[in-house]
């Protein structure tokens, strides 16, 4: 799981744009947002490097944050 700070994601447009984003990189990610935070985790086979282009190209650079303790 890649877990990324997204600031400029703030309301359900933006939550679908980054939706968007991510999921023309990999249709089979799985998303989970808090808008609120402005964070999103997914669950992708793609490389961290990958999600934060295809998000940047999408118009929401984000920022990677620590993963938790397993």
């Amino acid at each position: 799981m890649h877990i990324f700070h997204v600031p400029g994601m703030n309301c359900g447009g933006c939550l679908r744009a980054v939706t968007r984003a991510v999921q023309a990189l990999d249709p089979q990610a799985k998303i989970e947002a808090d808008l609120e935070a402005r964070t999103v985790k997914v669950v992708s086979r793609q490389s961290e490097a990958a999600l934060l282009d295809a998000l940047s190209n999408g118009g929401y650079p984000a920022q990677p944050l620590a993963h938790p303790a397993s």
